[in-house]
């Protein structure tokens, strides 16, 4: 299917760009600016709260599944005419 290497190829110059633009954002002079020690701190911080918010909803999620909380909900009728409401 030429369809199919079409997306593939898109797909790998998307990721050699996206790889591109990260290494030259990386390795790209500040001009001569520089993060102090408590910048790095809270860039820790941040790093792990994300972290743990990120593993925790995954857990919630894993969780949820496997105790059935995701299947659809089954509404029995109860066909009885012998029971009518006014």
């Amino acid at each position: 299917m030429p369809g199919g290497w079409i997306a593939v190829i898109v797909l790998i110059l998307l990721l050699g760009g996206a790889a591109w633009v990260a290494y030259e954002g990386w390795t790209a002079h500040s001009g001569g600016i520089e993060l102090p020690d408590w910048g790095y701190a809270l860039l820790g911080v941040g790093v792990m709260f994300g972290l743990v918010i990120g593993c925790g909803l995954m857990a919630l999620a894993f969780y949820s599944s496997r105790r059935g909380y995701d299947e659809p909900t089954v509404i029995e009728h109860d066909d009885q005419k012998g029971d009518e409401r006014l």
